[in-house]
């Protein structure tokens, strides 16, 4: 294993120090751990904290700040925080508004905000709570009862943290949170592997000449391992499975393309150049695109496909202002 890290054992208290210096108008990090919140915390708005294990760069951290996120949890590489921590993080956003808690259906990561949510709400803390489960790829996995959250969690953060920051109610919040992961559906293929710094070796073996179908992002492999072929091909197998979970026929869209931390820019584009034509001919209009990193594994070389099914509501909550250090948004 070749890595640009100093320890196993500190990239993640390293890689969030970092953050916080490089960043320091954007967030700050807590004494308590991996945890970083608002550099300007705003006290008339509900407050936003979502986590995870590391290893998905720019998420979580990365989307602390204006519009979106008031504190994010940092777990090691692919393992959920700990209660403690995210109770930590609760206590130091909270308002009067309340606090919501954005958890991927991971159920380590459920667990733990669980009960980090009685400990706050012990403190007389108002605290909801939403689960994102857009992979279609799966019904149920090694980490999972029901669908897991993957790249689509991102939307989640900055439309419910655009209705956050306009000093909407606990209930508005939590409500628009979840019609988006309603109507959000991912979908992910991976090449090669990742390998996760504390165990020295890749998630799984694949051939020169094979894909991983239906991966994760957590370096798990996927639902089927498929010989290479174009990704024109490899996009169509995505949509298929997309568009046959929930009826995006008639209605406008954001896409994301979201690479899984090694997959460069020109092959995102390449995806995207025919996603885009399909979608045309399947009458489904695109109103916003997003190709690059927003949801990654490490270095694992692939890329998902998320659609979100866009209404007057969502577009606006989408187009609104915010400013944070892997998300930008001028606001229209």
């Amino acid at each position: 294993m070749k890595k640009f890290i100093n320890s196993p054992q500190t990239c993640e208290e390293e890689m969030i120090l970092g953050l916080a210096k490089a960043y320091p108008d954007y967030v700050r990090k807590l004494d308590c751990g991996n945890v970083v919140v608002r550099s300007d915390k705003k006290q008339d708005k509900v407050a936003i904290i979502t986590g995870g294990g590391s290893g998905h760069e720019p998420a979580h951290a990365g989307y602390v700040g204006k519009g979106m996120l008031d504190c994010a949890v940092a777990g090691a590489v692919f393992t959920s925080p700990t209660p403690d921590q995210i109770f930590e993080g609760i206590k130091e956003i909270a308002t009067e508004k309340g606090v919501l808690m954005i958890i991927k259906n991971y159920s380590g990561d459920i667990m733990n905000f669980d009960m980090a949510q009685d400990l706050a709400e012990m403190e007389g803390i108002n605290v909801a709570k939403v689960i994102t489960n857009d992979d279609v790829a799966v019904q149920n996995s090694t980490w999972t009862i029901g669908r897991r959250g993957v790249a689509g969690t991102v939307f989640v953060h900055k439309i419910a943290g655009a209705m956050a920051e306009t000093g909407a109610c606990l209930e508005d919040v939590r409500r628009v949170a979840q019609e988006t992961i309603d109507n959000t559906r991912t979908m992910g293929v991976a090449i090669s592997p990742c390998t996760v710094p504390a165990s020295g070796i890749p998630g799984f073996n694949i051939a020169d000449d094979e894909l991983e179908m239906g991966i994760g992002i957590h370096g798990e492999p996927g639902v089927s391992t498929q010989k290479m072929k174009p990704v024109n091909d490899i996009t169509d197998e995505l949509l298929d499975h997309i568009l046959a979970d929930l009826d995006f026929v008639g209605s406008e869209v954001a896409v994301m393309v979201n690479s899984s931390g090694a997959t460069p820019q020109m092959e995102l584009l390449i995806a995207y150049n025919h996603i885009a034509d399909v979608l045309e001919e399947k009458g489904i209009k695109v109103y916003r695109t997003y190709v690059g990193e927003y949801m990654t594994s490490l270095e694992m070389e692939g890329l998902s496909l998320t659609l979100l099914k866009l209404n007057d509501e969502r577009k606006k909550l989408l187009d609104a202002f915010a400013d944070t250090p892997a998300f930008k948004e001028l606001g229209k």
